[in-house]
């Protein structure tokens, strides 16, 4: 059991929490979840003993193991993958250098022979002789090659790397888990795997995410970090999410009478038990729901951007966009090659590809930024698109303007500044937030002000490059909405599985030498075993 008694946290004058009061118990996950800046990781580190905090303290049940996913991909660069891995279980990790350390010695007593005696029945106790085993499993798991096993992970490359400290924290199976941004830089299929790893996962886990699909997949509860506070609710993101815009709905309805209000929000909580009795986690997630106090669920205070595209200069045509016999290749490396798809007015297209240059380097094509290789494309003459791209450090840097200037400058027509405010006002740039210098901006303000400059724009077709990178919760939540009501054509590229699967008709996956393009959601364009052999062809 891990808990938190009066922790607070201040920076000078700023508190970012204050007063957490928090117990964590066995057999459950807990998704953390909060605005960025909010102090989410922060908290993790806290939890660790990374970092302390200003008064409080956190106590772990004695003998309890606590693991962490590290963050710095460089601190282990000396060490082989293997070891790197298990070096996650200090103590088996200092067992094993010890033992070594001592038969190595040349004057090998008998006092050392008892002593050996001694550290090889803890080493079999702690199952020391299936840790290299475990630790290759689990690199396996996480697509970590055999033949990188015994390299220096300074041999690998950084999302390579990620995965190694992944498996670093799981290894052992840990008693209290703390996962900052676990999915980062993980594929979808690895993704699937931890989500099955850590929903049957017996011990204490702590998440931080940005994947709803994720928290969902594995979350029996919800730690919410809002104005300084930190409450814990049942249930997944979804449920939290659902629940808390009902309460907010309901108090916004004075005239509703209270036993219908208890009604609507038993009948809530009863649909996301009986979802739940299908979920991987169904027994403790069921169990969790049933407990719910209805005066538990409270309207939330999270404010949501208004990432909205429906208003487009013109309806787009039938014909949209055809392509041709395309390819794309960078210093001899041939990224995709013969790519031929047309694209349907209305058609919400998710692109994948196990190579992201790939996918950016289509997108640039697309947008006139790049030229291919061989092929070509089409676009139809009623078509106006706007572009997102993966990278957009060249809309920012070297503009010495504020916000409004910014914004001003792909603004159709002579607009004034109460209108670009306005703007900038529905992606939560309030007062005197839209004079500071757009070269300041963090990454998820960047994201929001390309949303804005593609909204100016009036699409009727969007190109969008990882449209989530660098967005909270919320905003994630406020584009999928948007993308989901917008009437005109998409073709989008995302990690985040649940904008895949709710925004996407079709599913084109893009591989070096050849392509697949198939009518149907990301859920069954997944899962559908037809698929596996031709997907697994695309990439030799």
């Amino acid at each position: 059991m891990l808990q938190v008694s009066g922790v607070t946290l201040k920076f000078g004058k700023r508190v970012l929490f204050e007063d957490v009061n928090l117990k964590f118990t066995q057999g459950n996950c807990y998704g953390i979840i909060g605005a960025n800046g909010a102090g989410k990781s922060t908290f993790l580190k806290i939890l660790s003993g990374e970092q302390e905090a200003s008064s409080g303290h956190v106590s772990v049940t004695p003998g309890e193991r606590m693991a962490v996913l590290r963050q710095n991909h460089y601190a282990f660069d000396d060490f082989p993958v293997l070891e790197t891995v298990i070096m996650g279980h200090k103590e088996l990790y200092d067992l094993m250098k010890e033992k070594d350390t001592l038969y190595a010695k040349a004057d090998f007593s008998d006092e050392d022979g008892i002593k050996a005696g001694e550290l090889e029945q803890r080493f079999a106790e702690m199952n020391g002789w299936n840790a290299e085993s475990d630790a290759a499993s689990l690199l396996s798991s996480l697509q970590i090659p055999e033949d990188l096993h015994n390299r220096l992970l300074r041999e690998l490359d950084s999302r390579q790397k990620v995965r190694v400290l992944l498996a670093q924290a799981l290894f052992g199976n840990p008693d209290i888990l703390l996962l900052d941004e676990p999915t980062n830089d993980l594929d979808l299929e690895t993704i699937d795997w931890l989500e099955n790893f850590l929903a049957d996962y017996p011990h204490v886990t702590l998440v931080v995410s940005h994947d709803r699909h994720f928290l969902d997949a594995v979350c029996t509860h919800v730690v919410d970090v809002d104005f300084g506070k930190m409450n814990i609710y049942s249930g997944n993101y979804s449920f939290w999410y659902e629940s808390s815009q009902l309460a907010m709905r309901q108090k916004a309805d004075q005239n509703k009478k209270l036993e219908d209000k208890v009604r609507e929000l038993q009948e809530f909580i009863s649909r996301f038990s009986a979802n739940a009795s299908k979920s991987k986690q169904a027994t403790s997630r069921k169990k969790a729901l049933d407990k719910i106090n209805l005066e538990e669920i409270k309207p939330s205070n999270r404010k949501y951007p208004a990432i909205l595209f429906n208003q487009m200069l013109r309806e787009a045509g039938d014909q949209i966009l055809e392509v041709n016999n395309l390819s794309a290749s960078v210093d001899g490396t041939v990224l995709f090659s013969g790519l031929n798809f047309q694209v349907n007015r209305g058609d919400k297209i998710c692109i994948l590809s196990r190579n992201s240059l790939a996918v950016s380097a289509l997108y640039r094509i697309l947008a006139g930024e790049l030229q291919p290789s061989a092929g070509e494309v089409r676009w139809g003459v009623t078509v106006h698109k706007a572009y997102l791209p993966a990278d957009n450090t060249q809309y920012f840097d070297g503009k010495n303007l504020n916000l409004v200037d910014w914004l001003r400058e792909y603004s159709p027509g002579d607009k004034d500044e109460q209108f670009i405010r306005g703007f900038l006002g529905k992606m939560l740039f309030s007062g005197e937030e839209v004079l500071k210098s757009c070269t300041v901006l963090s990454g998820g303000e960047k994201m929001r002000c390309m949303f804005s400059r593609m909204m100016l724009q009036q699409a009727n077709v969007l190109l969008m490059d990882e449209p989530t990178n660098h967005l909270d919760l919320e905003s994630i939540t406020a584009l999928n909405n948007g993308l989901k009501e917008y009437r005109g054509t998409v073709l989008f590229t995302t990690h985040d599985h649940t904008l895949a699967q709710t925004v996407a008709n079709r599913v084109i996956e893009v591989g070096r030498y050849g392509y697949l393009d198939k009518l149907m959601d990301f859920d069954e364009f997944m899962h559908s075993k037809a698929l596996l052999e031709p997907r697994a062809a695309l990439y030799v």
